[in-house]
């Protein structure tokens, strides 16, 4: 009885090392009518406090970069009950985006159309292929990325290769997606959450978790990278 005590004891504190950190949750919140303009979410419980947070962001999908005043933080210094996953941090900040969703309009019904999603325990490879039916493309998509250093230490870049073919004639395009120049301090790794098309067909958006490296584990975070065909 006592040595399974001590290893349940012991399994516990193993998974208290893994899982330390907060784990944010993505939401898609839609696209304006002409594709051009993308809104999402993240949101979750701080891993020491329990505090609720949200985070919204606009992103112009031609531009691939953040509208101006598109992009809102908050954090609620309000401890959460055991069971709560913060989504009410994401409810309290979007009633302060109307001004915005309204300039951008942004129909939350509007939320494109998934070509591939990473589900959860699934291992994420390196490259990834797969079809799109409905548009008669077949895609092979590589993750670069590359790091130094370990620990708060840690900086990280990465960069997506995506080639392109037309199954009805086997044209093939390539693109890079993202600056592999560019180091962000703190976060040690990169994944491909999910992979939408934009509702006009003719972009694709790349949901990439990122894992930031904190004293108390690791956060997993969220990030998108936009590409037009």
């Amino acid at each position: 009885m006592k040595r399974s005590l001590y290893v349940t004891v012991f399994l516990l504190l193993l998974g208290s090392t893994v899982f330390a950190g907060d784990i944010a949750t993505f939401v898609d919140l839609g696209f304006s009518p002409d594709s051009r303009y993308f809104m999402f979410a993240q949101y979750g419980l701080t891993e020491k406090e329990s505090y609720p947070y949200a985070e919204t962001y606009i992103v112009d999908v031609k531009a691939n970069t953040f509208v101006t005043g598109g992009v809102k933080k908050k954090r609620y210094e309000i401890v959460s009950y055991p069971g709560h996953d913060g989504i009410g941090a994401l409810f309290s900040i979007l009633k302060t985006t109307s001004t915005e969703t309204t300039k951008y309009k942004i129909d939350h019904l509007n939320t494109g159309r998934p070509l591939y999603i990473l589900l959860n325990g699934q291992e994420p490879k390196e490259t990834i292929e797969f079809r799109d039916f409905q548009t008669g493309r077949r895609y092979t998509v590589t993750l670069r990325q590359s790091s130094t250093g370990t620990g708060k230490t840690v900086s990280s870049s990465f960069s997506i290769k995506v080639v392109v073919e037309l199954l009805s004639d086997g044209t093939k395009k390539e693109f890079v997606v993202g600056n592999p120049d560019y180091v962000r301090q703190g976060v040690a790794g990169y994944r491909i959450r999910q992979i939408l098309v934009t509702p006009d067909q003719k972009s694709l958006i790349f949901v990439v978790e990122k894992d930031e490296a904190d004293t108390s584990g690791k956060n997993v975070r969220y990030m998108i990278e936009a590409m037009m065909f």
